[in-house]
């Protein structure tokens, strides 16, 4: 396939640059070094100190024999990523966190590092300053709870009975999300049982706090929580607090197995429950809190899936919070068509021969809960997660099997595609928009019950899914004119862009990708460039531009109180959002998109790839982010790619959802 047909165009073309050839050639080729045996891709997914500080407490909670080096390793990062305030940030050089502070000092104790070391003295200080401890989140406190650092009083009470309450109920299982909803099942057992932490070394932490940790109740108020519902689910808690120990035992008995039913229909083997680690490390702990021993065939398999997490280098170690292949894969197979030649073409496609079996066509997920009658068709971000298919993955994997057969004139993917979109169409949410991993969860109240100080219960619609949604339909050939859903999701698309001409990004760091998202599903569709949202979008973007010729934004762009762009570092990945936005809304001829291309060639490292050390992706906006280790190598050669391939073409026109 020529490259001018890997920009969806068809266009006589006419001959590259030659440097900005070298330098797809050369990402090209380093990216095909990073292949798996079978063809499927799959990078580091890092998240900030919290999950690895985490492992190390889950090995001490449960009495594991102590992997001294592997600890060590793990100690070496936990001190790298320090911060110079001496706490712990969410992200590369970022805020003091007092959550991931406490967790990092917690763990670091754990294996040993003596508490006058200089470091533990900087983070004792940093976490003293800011009113000790006393400030972690909800999660941190059930981990202190039960290492007996704090009391059960300083939680909310989580009754496990949750698991029997009607759908009708204010409060149900289905009406939070997938991540909420796994996390919650195995430690709504935990909070039952009220079980203690072996911890043979007897390690606590109380230097940490300015009040004896004992004496501690309940959160504060987050800022995102209103006084009125907040006030209202204090007082439940209040109540349940008295009530819970008069609940009947043979109701609580029955909870408890509804809850580990519950778990066992989706352990989904060495994936985890959720695919996720903190259902997963909440599962093993949940076992054991039920008397099963290590060798119990659940709570095994679980356990061995939390050590897959595990990146072992030869100095450092981490555990990541779940992994990507599918996702990896899928946005390096677009790279790749992009990028076009002897080698990509098939690599592409060898690729998405991988994804193919990876649908989900025979399990009808907690999502069909809201949606009964929608087949399944989706695919999932990790290697398997049945229960938990996402809709994101699903629209770029569809895509670009669309886009694989449009190069070879083939229909071998005629039948995945469909169902990926049936599934996707049954999907939409009643506001037109697109969520992850859930319909219809608009149940806005329940971020402001006190487990919710994170504000992340829910998996609403966001304009970034929404995007990737439409592009996909419009790619398969939907308009506004023929699609109910693409002109509801249109609609809902203008109702969200900001005064300033951008969209929120809520699975990417933030208001460049999604913007990048949004101006590829309009012009997908069909609005036109001249379009005042069009205008509007484009004019933000290239006012952001930095001046090195690159884009960066930083995670502080989250906070509650926006009130425009917080600039950054410029990133690789960033910079290529932004590029691929800006050319698909016709402004491949503009002087700041090659300032931006130049940008990257000038970057590319000898490897052919691009270094990053920032976090551009979002796990939980103001809670967790995410640093993707293939963002940096897809994102930027799929950038040049097109530019080459516009530059190539006489329409100038992106002729594909993305």
């Amino acid at each position: 396939m020529s490259s001018k047909m890997a920009s969806g165009t068809d266009s006589v073309g006419i001959g590259p640059d030659a440097a900005l050839e070298a330098s797809i050639q050369s990402a090209t080729r380093a990216l095909l070094d990073l292949r798996q045996a079978d063809g499927h891709w799959v990078f580091e997914l890092e998240a900030d100190c919290t999950i690895p500080a985490e492992y190390v407490l889950l090995r001490h909670y449960l009495g594991e024999p102590v992997d001294t080096v592997l600890e060590g390793k793990i100690a070496n990062y936990l001190r790298r990523v320090q911060g110079a305030h001496g706490g712990w940030p969410l992200v590369h050089e970022g805020d003091f966190d007092m959550s991931a502070s406490v967790k990092a000092y917690f763990a670091l104790k754990m294996i040993g590092e003596p508490i006058d070391a200089p470091h533990m003295a900087r983070a004792r200080e940093a976490i003293h300053s800011r009113g000790g401890a006393i400030h972690s989140n909800v999660f941190t406190r059930f981990m202190l709870a039960m290492f007996g650092v704090l009391t059960w009083r300083s939680v909310p009470v989580l009754p496990v009975e949750i698991m029997l309450l009607p759908m009708w109920s204010p409060f149900h299982l289905n009406k939070i999300s997938y991540w909420a909803r796994t996390t919650i099942v195995p430690l709504m057992v935990l909070a039952a049982l009220k079980p203690r932490a072996r911890n043979a070394s007897g390690v606590g932490i109380d230097e940490l706090f300015l009040q004896p940790p004992h004496s501690i109740r309940m959160t504060a108020k987050a800022p995102h929580q209103s006084w009125g519902w907040f006030l209202l689910f204090r007082g439940l808690d209040s109540v349940l607090r008295v009530i819970e120990p008069l609940f009947p035992k043979k109701l609580r008995a029955r909870a408890i197995d509804s809850a580990v039913a519950f778990v066992e229909e989706r352990l989904n083997g060495e994936d985890g429950l959720g695919a996720i680690y903190p259902p997963m490390a909440n599962t093993v702990m949940m076992y054991e809190v039920l008397g099963k021993p290590a060798d119990y065939p659940p709570r095994a398999v679980t356990r061995r899936g939390l050590d897959k997490l595990l990146v072992i280098g030869e100095h450092e170690a981490y555990c990541q919070p779940c992994v990507s292949p599918v996702w990896d894969t899928a946005l390096t197979c677009h790279a790749m068509l992009e990028a076009g030649g002897e080698e990509a073409l098939p690599s592409a496609k060898a690729g998405l021969d991988w994804l193919l079996p990876r649908q989900v066509l025979d399990v009808k997920g907690d999502w069909a809960v809201k949606s009964p009658n929608v087949r399944p068709g989706g695919w999932a971000f990790q290697y398997n997660n049945d229960y938990y298919p996402d809709l994101d993955d699903t629209a770029v994997v569809v895509m670009a099997m669309d886009r694989a057969q449009r190069a070879s004139r083939s229909h071998e993917f005629d039948t995945a595609i469909a169902r990926g979109r049936e599934w996707i169409e049954g999907m939409q949410s009643r506001d037109g928009g697109w969520a992850a991993f859930d319909v219809n969860n608009l149940e806005y109240y329940l971020n402001n019950i006190p487990f919710s100080d994170h504000g992340a219960l829910l998996d609403p619609p966001t304009e970034d899914v929404t995007a990737r949604c439409i592009s996909m339909l419009a790619q398969l050939g939907e308009t506004a004119q023929t699609s109910k859903s693409v002109a509801d999701g249109v609609d809902y698309l203008r109702r969200t862009q900001l005064a300033e001409g951008s969209w929120y990004g809520r699975w990417g760091l933030n208001y460049v990708y999604g913007t990048w998202s949004v101006l590829c599903a309009l012009n997908a569709v069909g609005v036109s460039h001249q379009d005042p949202m069009m205008r509007k979008a484009a004019d933000w973007l290239l006012s952001i531009q930095n001046a090195d010729g690159g884009w960066g934004e930083d995670a502080t762009s989250y906070r509650l109180d926006y009130k425009g762009f917080d600039g950054a570092p410029t990133t690789a990945s960033q910079t290529a959002w932004a590029l691929l936005g800006l050319m698909a809304v016709g402004e491949v001829e503009n002087p700041a998109v090659l300032r931006g291309v130049e940008y990257l060639k000038s970057t590319q490292t000898e490897k052919g790839l691009w270094d990053e050390q920032r976090y551009t992706a979002t796990g939980f906006p103001r809670v967790f982010y995410l640093r993707y280790h293939g963002y940096s190598k897809f994102f930027p050669l799929w950038a040049l790619a097109r530019y080459r391939n516009l530059n190539s073409t006489n329409s100038r026109v992106v002729g594909v959802g993305m």
